[in-house]
């Protein structure tokens, strides 16, 4: 049986991690960036790429990674999840990332893992593994449609296309018309992708590729919800402790002890499934069972956790300068990224059968 606790390795990672985003993701910044023309930080994205390698953890050290594990992607994301953090982790160096170890390709597999370049695959963002995905058409040589709801797409460099020949195609971003769309979580923003006639490089089969990139997405999206969960807790409960209401601790009142406590359950059974599907990517033992499991569970405590941390927070928690609002909608946008709750009930009820009555 695995070992869920976090090694010493991967609390100094954390803490490395956490240290570079205090600098660099501080909350009035990343507030500020949503409202500008450019949300995404990547002066973020090159401390976390070039500074410390980790856009190349997935990838073996023969093809220019690290060679280490989904458990210390899972601790990154946690970290990432806690600050908000508006870099292209999850989709570059985990779904592109996985998506291109599938299919072999080694030479942008090192431009992704060495951060030289940024990969998205162009799947709407609400589907889950196995889930139906547009394709574009191929034709002559050339790709021609338009896919919607492509997270992060507008700061790609390559985007990896599903093609109706059952291929997945390289395209170089610059050969695409990328339109921003309006986005509920700013922080992570959508694009639709227009493709007239762009060239794609074959990569190989776009099934089992999409198919893995999109299972680990889901079942890493987990340590991203547990970290934003945490944040909410953590922070809900330092402001209880100072805010004082009839000369007495607001956080002393019972009604508000017994929703901390339920929530802290929540937190920690969501620990206990996002590590456990962390660790079956990285064994492969049950891995889909896993990953249905944690992101059954992950979508209502992330958002249970922000919509406590907005109301506790009383009036402060209601302004535009708290960065409450930014965990909220994370957490909304999470709960439909790469399937919805109620999809990955459903998968688990067929994986392990156990059909709905």
């Amino acid at each position: 049986m695995s070992d869920l606790l976090y090694s010493e390795e991967e609390e100094a990672l954390r803490s490395a991690v956490r240290d570079l985003l205090a600098d660099h993701c501080d909350a009035p910044g990343v507030i500020a960036r949503t409202e500008s023309d450019a949300p995404h930080d990547l002066a973020a994205w090159k401390a976390l790429t070039d500074g410390m390698g980790l856009a190349g953890l997935l990838v073996p050290e023969a093809q220019g990674g690290q060679g280490a594990t989904h458990r210390e992607v899972a601790v990154v994301l946690e970290e990432l999840g806690r600050a908000v953090a508006p870099v292209p982790y999850l989709t570059s160096a985990v779904v592109a990332t996985e998506a291109l170890l599938e299919t072999g390709d080694e030479a942008l597999l090192a431009d992704l893992a060495a951060g030289r370049k940024i990969g998205a695959l162009a799947v709407a963002l609400n589907v889950a593994a196995g889930g139906a995905y547009k394709v574009v058409r191929h034709e002559g040589g050339s790709l021609h449609g338009g896919l919607t709801g492509i997270a992060d797409a507008a700061v790609a460099d390559v985007l990896l296309v599903p093609a109706d020949d059952g291929g997945l195609y390289a395209v170089d971003a610059a050969d695409a018309t990328i339109t921003p769309q309006v986005s509920f979580d700013l922080t992570r923003p959508l694009a639709t992708v227009t493709l007239d006639g762009a060239p794609g490089r074959l990569l190989g089969d776009a099934e089992p590729a999409v198919r893995r990139a999109l299972r680990s997405g889901a079942g890493l999206l987990a340590s991203e919800q547990l970290g934003l969960a945490d944040w909410a807790l953590t922070e809900t409960v330092r402001d209880l402790k100072e805010r004082k209401q009839f000369n007495r601790p607001v956080g002393g009142f019972q009604a508000l002890k017994h929703r901390l406590a339920q929530l802290w359950l929540e937190v920690v059974n969501l620990r206990a499934a996002a590590r456990n599907a962390a660790d079956a990517l990285t064994t492969g033992t049950d891995a889909d069972v896993a990953v249905a499991v944690a992101q059954a569970y992950a979508a209502p405590v992330a958002v249970h956790a922000a919509e406590e941390a907005l109301q506790l927070h009383a009036g402060i928690g209601m302004t535009w300068e708290h960065p409450i609002h930014l965990y909220l909608k994370r957490a909304k946008s999470d709960s439909i990224a790469y399937g919805t709750a109620g999809v990955h009930r459903e998968a688990l009820a067929g994986l392990v059968d156990l059909q709905a009555p």
